[in-house]
């Protein structure tokens, strides 16, 4: 059984920075795209950024410049670098592999809290 484990958030004052790391756990073949959701209270899941294996990055437009996704295919591991961070960030932040075959997993998400 394959598992997504976050880590990295937490509270930081605005401006400040967080990495986010999510790894898989278990056997997982194929991995395509891979990327970070995120879903503050009251609203929608939605995308942040995602990677492909040839290092295509989509990006939302609400952290373009301040975010940097990453992976390291050999760990199966994708990171979420989070720079100049404001309060409307604050979201738990879930990470999400897909593969070739069709496979979808989620992480059970970290919170990131952005307050001074």
């Amino acid at each position: 059984q394959v598992q997504l484990v976050e880590s990295g958030g937490g509270l930081v004052q605005p401006g400040g920075s967080l990495r986010l790391s999510c790894a898989a756990v278990g056997n997982i073949f194929n991995i395509n795209n891979m990327g970070w959701y995120r879903q503050a209270p009251g609203k929608e899941r939605e995308l942040v950024a995602a990677l492909t294996p040839v290092g295509r990055v989509d990006y939302a437009d609400f952290v373009k410049g301040r975010f940097t996704i990453s992976r390291d295919n050999a760990k199966n591991t994708v990171y979420l670098q989070m720079d100049s961070l404001k309060p409307e960030d604050t979201a738990v932040y879930h990470c999400n592999f897909k593969t070739s075959l069709g496979r979808n997993y989620w992480g059970k998400g970290t919170l990131v809290t952005v307050s001074s």
